[in-house]
Formats: structure tokens, C-alpha cells, sequence
């Protein structure tokens, strides 16, 4: 079967590599040299932390399929660094209690830690916290440079085309396949065609499934020159709590009843998340926005609170911060649904909304789209 994909980012990588590895020929169009949305502006955090349960199987799935490509792609650099939440009030020490205590702990990799435990496995976190909620699956990949990676591991299949800076224009169904018409005047020709838009929900994707249920997302992130140490885990703080959907319960009520967060923090609907690239430098985040329009540009006030408190938690300043930067994903608007797929003929479909989860779920969302359409 050969399939178009349509679309550079890690949906569209992770269904190219789902098809690849079934026997298929894949073309993928991409229309910037290089994807520059969600798949690159993120953390590159293989986040199973904070799942709800439903999904817990299908995130471990995805975190096992990241493992089993870090081994074949050694460029995605994936490490199983784990992640420890810091805790610096009783109502958030409660929350990270009752993780630890839950059916779920032992398949999350959770563990309460005092002080001198968290200290013990990240020397470099010499600041203020009442414990830390550990999880051991969580992982890290190097989100800048590993879809290029994964390129040249499928282009050595001799059943993968990359076609950069190359935007489909329209894409028709044939009754027994589909053709794609791209803007240097080129057709394409496919068994079936799956459009992976990222936030693009206008243009193509309106023109072939209409308005679908998603909605954009913004965020601001950061990252720090090398920080002269080693980070030996992914950090959150307990405003991440907040955000995901695995840690709710009568003790996340009584946080979110408290309205302790900042104004800043509340304002912007924040969370602290911190990774260390290989390269030295810290990633930390972020934000979140929702209503549209967007503004072009940032606010520095969630910067300073960002830095403010990680440098709580290392007990130290950061070093100079060197990058600032929003993003923009799409988000399924269902909580329950993790990644919409709207079915525009029999051989076109559009795959997006994975929400802040594409880089944690995109190799499993790419196997499943595969088992539903028999690939």
C-alpha cells in the first residue's frame, strides 16, 4: 500500500513510521524545510505521570514504543530519567499521598520521597520542598532533533519520501484511492491519504472534514544556557497537579478550592516543567491560553515566575536564559478523547487534537490509527 501523509510533525512522523514498519511506501509532504509547530516547541517529555487511568495503558504503550525507538534511533536521544513533582504545601503533599497510595502507583512508577531521598537521586535540587512524588517512567526525547533522526532511519527503508517546503493544495478522493495536487504543480498519488494539520484547523483541513472538535492551545516556554550540573530528572511543581488528569480527586478539590496559586500563575494558567537537553540547557514552561485571538507576542510576567520558582527549587539561580518562545497545539475539546480523527472519504482522513500529549502518545497514536484502518 502507499500512503500519503500530510504534514511534518510527530503525528505525521509517528503514522509514517507505523506504516513503514508494516511493509507500506510512505510520501510525506511537509510544508515548512522543517516542522516548527507543537512537535519542536515542547519539552520532549514522555509524560505518563499525570494520565488519567483510562489512557494509563495506551501512555505505557507509547512510552515502551519511545524505548524500543530510542534503541534503533539513537538521534531521538531517549532517556528514562524519570520525573520527580516537588511539593512545598500540606494540600499538595495530600495529592502526592494519595498518587502514591493509588491502584495505579506501582504501573506509574510512583513513589513518595522525603527531602534527602529527592536529593539523592538529583543532587542539584538543594532548594525548598516538603517531598517529591517520583515517577520512574517518565522519559525524555530530544524534540529538536528527533524527527530529522527518525527521516533518515525510515529514508534507509528505501519505502520513505520526505518532500520539504511542499504544501498540499488539494486532495481528492478516486473511488479506489486518492490524489494529492501539491503548490509546485505536482500530483501525488495514494491508497490513502491521512492529513496530520497540527493546529492548521483551517485551509485543507476545513476544506475536507468542515469545523472538527478541537480547539487551539498557546503556551510560552523558555530555555537557559547550560547549567554546569546535571538535572538528573524531569521537576514539576504542584501547580501541575492542576493540569493533569490523573491526579484528581477529593485532594485536588480541596487545592483548587484553596486559589492558592499565584495571581500570575492563575492568570496564565501555569504549571512548572523543567527538562535538561542534552546539551546542558534547562527547557521550562509553561502557560496556557485558550481563548482566541492569540497575541504575536509574549508576556515576560510568566517568565518571571517560571524562573522564580525553579530557582526556588535548585536553590540557586538560573543560569542566562537564551530562548523565549510561544507555540500553539490542538487540543480534542472531549477530555476523554485523545486524538480526533474525522474520516473526510474513504481514503482521506485528518488525524489531530492530541492536545499536550503528541510527543508522549504520538508512536502509539500512529500504531492505532494503523490497527483502525487495517494498514
Amino acid at each position: 500500500m502507499r500512503l500519503v501523509i500530510i504534514g511534518g510533525g510527530i503525528l505525521g512522523t509517528a503514522h509514517a513510521m507505523a506504516a513503514i514498519g508494516r511493509g507500506h511506501e510512505v510520501v510525506q509532504l511537509e510544508r515548512e524545510p522543517e516542522a516548527r509547530g507543537a512537535t519542536v516547541r515542547n519539552f520532549g517529555l514522555v509524560w505518563v505521570s499525570g494520565r488519567s487511568a483510562t489512557e494509563l495503558d495506551f501512555t505505557l504503550r507509547s512510552r515502551q514504543l519511545w524505548e524500543e525507538i530510542g534503541g534503533k534511533v539513537p538521534g531521538v536521544g531517549f532517556r528514562p530519567i524519570g520525573s520527580v513533582t516537588l511539593v512545598k504545601t500540606p494540600t499538595e503533599l495530600a495529592i502526592a499521598e494519595a498518587a502514591a497510595a493509588s491502584p495505579h502507583a506501582q504501573a506509574r512508577g510512583f513513589e513518595l520521597l522525603e527531602p534527602e531521598q529527592v536529593r539523592a537521586i538529583n543532587p542539584a535540587l538543594r532548594g525548598k520542598f516538603l517531598a517529591g512524588l517520583r515517577c520512574w517512567t517518565d522519559a525524555a526525547v530530544e524534540s529538536r532533533q528527533a524527527l530529522p533522526a527518525l527521516r533518515a532511519h525510515m529514508t534507509a527503508s528505501d519505502r520513505y519520501t520526505f518532500h520539504a517546503g511542499t504544501e498540499a493544495r488539494t486532495v481528492t478522493d478516486t473511488g479506489s484511492g486518492a490524489t494529492i495536487l501539491d503548490d509546485h504543480s505536482r500530483i501525488f498519488e495514494a491508497d490513502l491519504v491521512l492529513v496530520c494539520p497540527g493546529a492548521a484547523h483551517t485551509g485543507l483541513t476545513r476544506e475536507l472534514v468542515g469545523t472538527i472538535p478541537v480547539r487551539r492551545v498557546r503556551l510560552q516556554m523558555m530555555q537557559t544556557a547550560p547549567l554546569g550540573e546535571a538535572l538528573t530528572t524531569a521537576i514539576a511543581d504542584g501547580d501541575s497537579f492542576r493540569y493533569y488528569p490523573g491526579f484528581a480527586g477529593p485532594e485536588l478539590d480541596v487545592l483548587n478550592a484553596e486559589q492558592s496559586q499565584t495571581a500570575i500563575a492563575a492568570e496564565h494558567k501555569m504549571q512548572l516543567l523543567c527538562v535538561q537537553r542534552l546539551h546542558g540547557g534547562l527547557t521550562i514552561g509553561d502557560t496556557h491560553e485558550y481563548e482566541e485571538p492569540f497575541a504575536f507576542d509574549v508576556d515576560e510576567a510568566p517568565y518571571e515566575h517560571l524562573t522564580a520558582v525553579t530557582e526556588e527549587l535548585l536553590g540557586r539561580k538560573l543560569p542566562q536564559v537564551i530562548r523565549r518562545w510561544a507555540g500553539v497545539y490542538s487540543q480534542s475539546i472531549d477530555p476523554a478523547t485523545i486524538v480526533t480523527r474525522a474520516e473526510a472519504d474513504a481514503h482521506i482522513w485528518v488525524v489531530t487534537g492530541p492536545g499536550g500529549r503528541g510527543m508522549t502518545l504520538g508512536p502509539a497514536i500512529g500504531e492505532e490509527t494503523a490497527d483502525l484502518l487495517n494498514l
